[in-house]
């Protein structure tokens, strides 16, 4: 099943590379995982190196992911809140 009909395959390998470059991932692991990724096919059918890559690239970009929204959380909660006149 694609969720993303609508769009290219070229279009989806440049936003999962984008995101997963975002947050970490090498350029060129991201490019490889991207590519596999955006080819819509379906994991059964992917070699267990193509796989592997997958699983590594996004269990990368899930810990720094977490790791960024928790920062954001704490700064979020130090800064000085600003009060409104009445």
């Amino acid at each position: 099943m694609l969720l993303y009909d609508s769009s290219s395959s070229k279009d989806i390998e440049q936003i999962f590379h984008t995101h997963l470059v975002k947050y970490g991932v090498s350029y060129d692991k991201a490019a490889k995982v991207a590519k596999i990724l955006g080819s819509g096919k379906p994991e059964e059918i992917l070699t267990e190196e193509e796989n592997k890559l997958v699983t590594e690239a996004c269990q990368e970009w899930f810990i720094n992911y977490n790791r960024h929204r928790n920062l954001r959380q704490i700064i979020a909660s130090i800064q000085p809140k600003t009060i409104s006149s009445s």
